[in-house]
């Protein structure tokens, strides 16, 4: 199996168990919640667009060493010179994100965290195409389907 297809795997499998960001606004339907993210990402995208920059890190000399045998001869490793580590950042990222943030504010969004439901909630769920962003309780989390879509959920106590 290729290393590329392990970690693959495995950022696949971690995807589903941390929390999930996501724009909350009580009431409106999670299909216009994920259409308004995505409009406010482009505009995001349109006014800081990506701007890649290749850097590298500055090169690392080590030294030479010298090395006696017993008999009291010695000899002088050379230094060598490794290159810096390239690599890439976006100055813009985080500029885009705020415009984003600042966007689905403007709609009357706040950005929430919530965890996956277990899988015995999430047994219990259909999902709806027209649900509605519940109010959230401590026990609030989200239900991913294997369409993409999301519930969020707030399960009554038992």
């Amino acid at each position: 199996m290729k290393p590329g297809y392990v970690l693959s795997l495995i950022a696949l499998i971690l995807s589903g168990c941390g929390p999930l960001s996501i724009y909350y606004r009580e009431g409106v339907s999670v299909s216009r919640m994920q259409s308004e993210t995505t409009d406010c990402q482009v505009k995001a995208l349109r006014d800081a667009p990506v701007a890649t920059q290749v850097r590298q890190s500055p090169p690392i000399y080590f030294p030479g060493r010298t090395v006696c045998n017993s008999a009291g001869q010695c000899y002088t490793t050379p230094g060598w010179w490794e290159p810096g580590n390239v690599y890439t950042v976006d100055p813009n990222a985080g500029l885009r994100g705020r415009v984003e943030q600042q966007c689905m504010a403007d709609k009357g969004y706040a950005p929430v965290q919530l965890p996956t439901c277990s899988q015995n909630v999430a047994a219990q769920i259909q999902p709806v195409k027209s649900a509605k962003l519940p109010a959230l309780g401590p026990k609030s989390c989200v239900v991913k389907f294997e369409d993409g879509s999301i519930q969020v959920v707030t399960p009554v106590a038992s």
